[in-house]
């Protein structure tokens, strides 16, 4: 068997296209079954630059190639190997070659390798601080921009990519950097149909927000985005009376009182309480919190949840808005 896969992957370099097709047709067809990734992970020296070479050609091979290497990419050992041989640079210069055929192939990729802490490093530029953050800024671009309504969204896994690298200090740095504005950009994709995206900023934001004692400015700079990405999700089904609204900016409010779409996924609610929850544990988070009658929406919210772990987070805000609620502007406190 040895030998045969030798040769197979030394087809992956032949100068007859048909052969060369028909070699990654069947490395792809390997990569799927757990049986043909231990075959291939003992000689992951040959294989894997030999795909990598691949992904630049046209689309018959460097489909099949992309989709082996995403496969492989599943093992953090081959992942590591990956990133030491330079695959994240690799597959973000293809990315944003005009032709690009496999850009969701791409991204899948670089969900995976950020798995990895040297594969966040890899893709933070932490190395070079004249490029520092250059990768991310073009990634959270093409998120933006790409519409999450059409049937294709390429870009939409790169949501999985900024919760990855925003487990990481710099990471958040980069995202939380003012200058650089992405942590907006990426809040107002909250409002995208498209679950994939929603939970990608969901966890992102969440994950930034574990730097609340240190860059609360910066997270409360975007407030006018940030709250309603935070508060909607746990705010209940319930279409809010104008008095209910009536200390509630108008952005949110307005969302409010009309008929929404419930968020059903309860780890999103989750995240957004937790978000909520490390803001309010700074006292001028707190204060942020009381101003947009933050307490009001949970409360309608918690009458109106059935899940016993979203239930929990609610009752951890809770226990910080009841200690906290000296606080408070007295307005506030004397309308409860």
């Amino acid at each position: 068997m040895a030998n045969e896969l030798e040769e197979l992957l030394d087809f992956l370099c032949s100068p007859s296209p048909s052969v060369k097709k028909a070699a990654v047709d069947i490395v792809r067809g390997l990569t799927g079954s757990e049986d043909g990734l231990q075959s291939l992970s003992k000689y992951s020296k040959i294989a894997l630059p030999s795909l990598a070479r691949l992904l630049s050609e046209n689309k018959e091979v460097s489909e099949p190639a992309a989709e082996a290497l995403v496969n492989l990419s599943q093992n953090s050992e081959l992942a590591g190997k990956m990133v030491q041989m330079g695959m994240i640079k690799t597959a973000m210069d293809l990315l944003y070659k005009p032709d690009s055929s496999i850009t969701r192939l791409l991204v899948m990729l670089l969900v995976n390798l950020t798995q990895l802490d040297y594969g966040i490093s890899s893709l933070l530029q932490v190395e070079d601080e004249q490029i520092q953050g250059l990768y991310v800024m073009k990634l959270v671009r093409s998120f933006c921009r790409s519409s999450s309504e059409a049937s294709d969204d390429p870009f939409e896994h790169v949501g999985s990519i900024l919760v990855n690298i925003s487990k990481k200090e710099a990471g958040r740095k980069i995202l939380l950097d003012p200058k650089r504005g992405l942590l907006k950009q990426i809040v107002r994709q909250f409002d995208s149909s498209n679950y994939l995206r929603k939970k990608g900023v969901s966890g992102t934001i969440r994950n930034c927000c574990f730097e609340a004692e240190h860059q609360l400015q910066n997270l409360l700079l975007i407030s006018e985005f940030l709250w309603p990405a935070l508060l909607l999700p746990v705010a209940g089904n319930k279409v809010y009376k104008e008095e209910d609204t009536s200390k509630i900016p108008l952005e949110l409010a307005s969302a409010l009182r009309i008929e929404r779409e419930p968020v059903d996924d309860p780890e999103i609610r989750i995240q957004a309480l937790e978000s909520i929850y490390l803001i309010t544990l700074q006292e001028a988070g707190l204060r942020a919190f009381w101003s947009v009658n933050g307490p009001r929406v949970l409360q309608v919210g918690y009458e109106e949840e059935g899940d016993p772990k979203v239930m929990e987070a609610y009752e951890q805000v809770g226990s910080l808005l009841v200690h906290g609620s000296g606080t408070e502007d007295p307005s506030t406190q004397a309308s409860k």
